[in-house]
């Protein structure tokens, strides 16, 4: 089985999401293989993501469906862009999956648990750890190359998931807005669960 995640770094229901699809994977298909591929908000969007309002989804997500997680985040440490970021992982994946899962992971805590930057020197160390030619980082081509299969596989946003070419937007979390303004979030792991299983038996 391999699990493709369309999502972005910076975005704080795809690091959730990964750390439950990982869970899931690790332990009812091991040797299954997770793909996070680029899917950049700022291009999307046409602007970063705002720190304020991804402070808000972060408190709100630690409120409702996970404590134990966003523990270091600072949103004064938020990059003021993930492309390069974007690309390193693309180019990881391309090397080897298992190192841009690892890297895919790793960019995601630095920023949501440690309270780290994601910059250029991070980037590059990175790189060089990992083997990585550090151009990679400065590679823009490949994250709009992606963005345009995103956008051809009919992704919807971040996290967008998918198993062979079935995919879902967002499949572990409902996220309600009040008439007031108030945002709730519930945990649908059985949805999830069950969009796998499908894939499964199918």
């Amino acid at each position: 089985m391999e699990i493709e995640i369309f999502a972005d770094v910076w975005c704080p229901f795809a690091h959730f999401s990964l750390r439950t699809v990982r869970a899931f994977r690790d332990r009812l298909s091991p040797e299954s293989t997770i793909l996070v591929r680029a899917w950049p908000l700022e291009l999307v969007n046409g602007k970063p993501l705002d720190p304020v309002v991804t402070a808000a989804h972060v408190a709100e997500l630690r409120r409702d469906v996970a404590p134990e997680l966003f523990t270091g985040f600072d949103p004064d440490a938020m990059p003021t862009t993930t492309i390069g970021a974007l690309a390193l992982v693309e180019a990881a994946n391309d090397a080897d999956a298992e190192l841009g899962e690892r890297l895919s992971v790793e960019l995601r805590d630095a920023l949501f648990e440690e309270g780290r930057r994601i910059d250029d020197d991070m980037l590059a160390r990175l790189a060089r750890r990992s083997g990585l030619d550090v151009s990679a980082i400065g590679d823009r081509g490949r994250v709009e190359s992606r963005l345009e299969e995103g956008r051809t596989r009919g992704v919807r946003g971040s996290p967008h998931i998918f198993i062979d070419e079935s995919g879902v937007f967002c499949p572990l979390l409902d996220i309600e807005r009040s008439q007031m303004g108030e945002v709730h979030m519930k945990e649908r792991f059985e949805r999830f669960e069950a969009f796998v299983r499908e894939r499964l038996v199918s």
